[in-house]
């Protein structure tokens, strides 16, 4: 049996796949560049979010429920590492300095933007 913790994860990962696949698809329609900025634009919102969701939902003690919807389910189901992955391996094998530049920015930007969440929120 489901419980409600699940259920508050399950329907933001829902809410958080279809916003990756809606914004995947957006993106394909104005970038042809072999770079893929939908992942990584994605992920770089992904992080900013979460940032934000940790520190309003479990540093500031909020309704811990808020934190399993948009912490744990929209930002589990709309940022993806595995895609990150396999982009970075295909890029290596293509271009080597994209790849590096597309891995290193995607880490560098992300930290950097969860670290300065901490001093706005």
């Amino acid at each position: 049996m489901i419980c409600r913790a699940e259920l508050f994860v399950g329907v933001g990962a829902g809410v958080g796949a279809v916003a990756r696949y809606s914004v995947g698809l957006a993106m394909a329609k104005v970038n042809q560049s072999p770079f893929p900025w939908a992942t990584w634009l994605i992920n770089l919102i992904g992080t900013l979010l979460l940032a934000i969701f940790v520190q309003t939902f479990t540093v500031h003690h909020q309704d811990p429920n808020w934190w399993l919807v948009l912490g744990e389910g929209f930002c589990g189901g709309f940022t993806t590492f595995s895609t990150m992955s396999v982009e970075t391996i295909r890029l290596f094998r293509t271009d080597w300095l994209v790849g590096v530049v597309y891995i290193g920015s995607s880490l560098a930007l992300g930290l950097f933007l969860a670290w300065m969440i901490q001093f706005w929120i």
